[in-house]
């Protein structure tokens, strides 16, 4: 099983505050470039089953990506993120969003403010996961949903990246969890899986390099990818989670 350690064992020297300078410098240098494009986003908050008014909050938002996409959903968003330039950009890309300066390990929110919580390609970066995670689960409300990007360690793509080529962010504290190590410290935290996807990103861009690069109806939903390896594989994990002990949610038709 792989590893649900709450304190990543990587850069025992690293510091909060290195990650956040590295993670500066990356938005000043590449700003945007650093992520995916716009249409790649709307996809998550789809596989929430996200209501129009409903408060979301996405945890290191970044320059506002997700944050657009909720506001396109006429949804009530709020980011927070490390990185002050990240913050700066995001204010700047969604004025109408709420965005502030913050670390996951302790938000400035009330218990059960939001109804919905995104976090996407972060949680392995952070220092305490599970003290990170129980504070994401404070600030949700009692039948909030959550969806987690995570990535896995048990993929020859990381193995690869990580020992042989060595090419391991530190300085950005990059990490990884297997498909089991990543379920069971969900669970420890307060979370049940509703559901376990793999990333979209390769199909969404092969769906759109098909059409002519034509934009998606997004009137419509997306088809949702399913793997064509064994789930545990996959190099990235979608999660769609809700508190422990809460109601499950019906499956839409296009999770089916």
């Amino acid at each position: 099983m792989g590893t649900s350690s709450t304190t990543s064992e990587l850069s025992p020297d690293a510091s909060q505050r290195d990650v956040a300078q590295w993670f500066n410098r990356t938005y000043v240098e590449k700003g945007f470039g650093y992520l995916r494009p716009q249409h790649a986003y709307p996809i998550f908050l789809q596989l929430l089953g996200v209501t129009p008014g409903s408060k979301l909050l996405d945890v290191a938002c970044g320059p506002g990506l997700l944050l657009r996409a909720a506001l396109d959903k006429k949804l009530e968003p709020t980011g927070v993120d490390l990185s002050k330039e990240a913050i700066s950009l995001a204010k700047r890309y969604v004025p109408a969003a709420e965005v502030k300066e913050g670390n996951a390990q302790q938000l400035e929110f009330a218990d059960g403010t939001f109804d919905f919580v995104t976090c996407l390609g972060s949680i392995e970066r952070f220092f305490d996961r599970e003290k990170a995670l129980r504070e994401i689960h404070r600030v949700a409300a009692r039948d909030a949903r959550f969806c987690f990007m995570v990535r896995n360690s048990a993929t020859l793509v990381w193995t690869v990246w990580r020992r042989w080529l060595r090419q391991q962010n530190h300085q950005g504290h990059q990490d990884a969890a297997s498909l089991e190590g990543w379920i069971e410290l969900f669970q420890q935290t307060g979370y049940e899986v509703d559901g376990v996807y793999i990333d979209q990103w390769f199909r969404q861009k092969l769906r759109r390099a098909l059409r002519g690069f034509r934009a998606h109806d997004m009137s419509r939903p997306e088809p949702i990818a399913r793997p064509l390896l064994p789930l545990r594989y996959a190099n990235e994990f979608i999660f769609i989670l809700r508190k422990s002990g809460a109601s499950s949610w019906p499956k839409s038709q296009n999770e089916n």
